[in-house]
């Protein structure tokens, strides 16, 4: 089971956005399904955002996948490397773009679905949420993430009282810290994907951006990132290929519960998940 730290009420203010980190395979998608519509009660989210990026068998999502993560609670999907590898996804982020996004700075012009959408919650509050994908040890082609969210918060400066939140899937810590430090104060919350390991840094950067650099996972915590730890050891210590499996056990989930000032649209406090 998750241990889930016990958060401060949310004041009327204050919008609070629940994010989890990479949904692995099973594991993972159970843990939504068992945990998710009470812990987002108990703790008063408003929004939760999951990455999706290893919702199917360990790489990738389709569209089953994508569906059961939403039906156990989650409002937006990101992705990251592998959101093009199950067949028929292409076609399924073209129909959902408005919940389930891709990286922004794929090529646009080869690339289907959308890098970003906007959310609107009941009471009208409405956030932009965008999907980038780092450059460093990735591989893949790739624009600069830094251009493209450049290019995407000035096309929102004419909307005030807009919530902002990054997913920067990345290997890098570097290169995921240079993008919090990049948009300081100007987006709401930036926080890191991609290494399955929940990093301690969970803080409100000086201009007022929420930050952390990895969420960690949603999946198992009995093999070794989500995977199979016979097989994750066979790949280390020999050179012949071991396709990944998916570790069994029970499904832990990890991520951030960030509080977000109405008025200014600033980070207000970062709690571990």
């Amino acid at each position: 089971m998750s241990v889930v730290r016990e958060h401060p009420v949310k004041r009327d203010e204050q919008f609070r956005i629940m994010v989890l980190g990479d949904v692995v395979g099973r594991p993972g998608r159970m843990a939504l399904k068992q945990q998710l519509k009470d812990l987002r009660s108990r703790l008063q989210a408003d929004l939760v955002i999951a990455n999706g990026e290893n919702a199917a068998g360990g790489a990738g999502i389709d569209s089953g996948t994508a569906l059961e993560i939403r039906d156990s609670g989650v409002d937006i999907i990101t992705l990251g490397d592998h959101a093009f590898q199950r067949k028929g996804v292409s076609e399924f982020l073209e129909k959902n773009s408005s919940w389930c996004i891709r990286p922004l700075n794929l090529p646009a012009d080869t690339t289907p679905g959308s890098g970003s959408c906007v959310w609107t919650a009941a009471d009208g509050t409405r956030v932009a949420v965008v999907n980038l994908m780092g450059r460093v040890f990735m591989g893949g082609t790739t624009e600069c993430p830094f251009r493209a969210v450049r290019a995407w918060r000035d096309s929102l400066k004419s909307d005030s009282g807009l919530i902002t939140v990054c997913d920067m899937h990345a290997e890098a810590t570097s290169e995921k810290w240079a993008m919090g430090r990049y948009v300081d104060g100007e987006l709401s919350l930036v926080v890191g994907t991609h290494t399955h390991v929940q990093t301690s840094d969970a803080q409100v950067l000086p201009g007022g951006t929420g930050f952390i650099t990895d969420l960690g996972m949603t999946g198992s915590n009995d093999g070794v990132i989500g995977m199979s730890t016979e097989v994750a050891l066979k790949r280390f210590l020999g050179p012949k290929p071991a396709p990944y499996e998916i570790a069994p056990g029970e499904g832990v989930l990890r991520g951030v519960v960030v509080d977000i000032n109405r008025a200014s649209t600033h980070a207000e406090a970062v709690y571990l998940l």
